[in-house]
């Protein structure tokens, strides 16, 4: 089927599995993204199961929340060994300046990617302290509480940068865009990343991530990068698309607010 798994284990959560598929070019990414989904959910309905890439089902309150761990590099077209170009030349460096750029424009832009990353109702409620998962718009070495976590070094083709902030039900063509569009950013502008942190829960870590999909929506329709490199007619498209569905949740009574307050008063 053209799909490279590299593993596929069992995680923390019931009945939760973790794929993780060999690195290949973005659009590529996307593809077999919409490819593996389509496929794992067809062959489960087929033996009488239901797979779902909803972030966090209500099966356990206490389970892990599912995510999508997006890992990126750049290399240069010409070159035939594929070597990371996040690889710093110093090993008192977490990253080359390239590198560096790149992380700096995935934070300053997480907030509005949120959106395109995130996109559903119940994927904020994955954003969790110390749960394995980031709270806070951050980077780090090798901490998975981060948001982005650097992973390789100096000498290592491989270096390159996870953003663990994606939520599995996302759009992969939009989540793949909003990386790419965010580093980009920062490696045109040269911007320089805070310095990483090894507290990524604590408020020293960073600004907190959009707490609600209605917050995700208000940073992502205010971004000047998001309208300047994808258009004022596809984000007003999926910010009318996505107020919709907030206010469908908002004006919905949920479980919760039937058992918290039904019998009460």
């Amino acid at each position: 089927m053209g799909l490279p798994p590299v593993t596929i284990e069992a995680e923390l959560g019931p009945s939760q599995i973790e794929m993780t598929f060999a690195p290949t070019a973005g659009l590529d990414v996307a593809d077999q993204a919409i490819l593996a989904r389509t496929t794992i959910r067809h062959i489960a309905r087929r033996n009488g199961f239901q797979a779902s890439f909803m972030s966090r089902p209500q099966i356990d309150h206490e389970s892990f929340p599912s995510g999508w761990h997006l890992h990126q590099s750049l290399v240069a077209s010409n070159d035939s060994t594929r070597s990371s170009l996040f690889a710093p030349t110093d090993s008192t460096m977490l990253m080359s300046d390239l590198g560096r750029q790149y992380v700096a424009g995935l934070l300053r832009h997480a907030a509005a990617a949120c959106l395109l990353t995130t996109p559903t109702v119940t994927g904020y409620k994955r954003y969790r302290p110390r749960a394995i998962t980031p709270d806070r718009v951050s980077w780090s070495r090798e901490h998975r509480g981060a948001m982005l976590r650097v992973i390789g070094g100096q000498g290592d083709p491989a270096t390159r940068v996870e953003n663990r902030v994606g939520d599995p039900a996302a759009n992969p063509y939009l989540m793949v865009a909003s990386q790419i569009l965010s580093g980009l950013d920062g490696i045109k502008n040269r911007l320089t990343p805070p310095p990483p942190t090894e507290s990524p829960y604590e408020p020293e870590g960073g600004e907190l991530l959009p707490r609600t999909l209605g917050e995700a929506i208000d940073h992502f329709d205010t971004s000047a990068m998001f309208r300047n490199t994808l258009g004022d007619t596809i984000v007003d498209y999926l910010v009318t698309l996505k107020r919709s569905e907030w206010n469908r949740f908002n004006t919905t009574v949920t479980d919760w607010e039937q058992r918290e307050y039904f019998d009460l008063f």
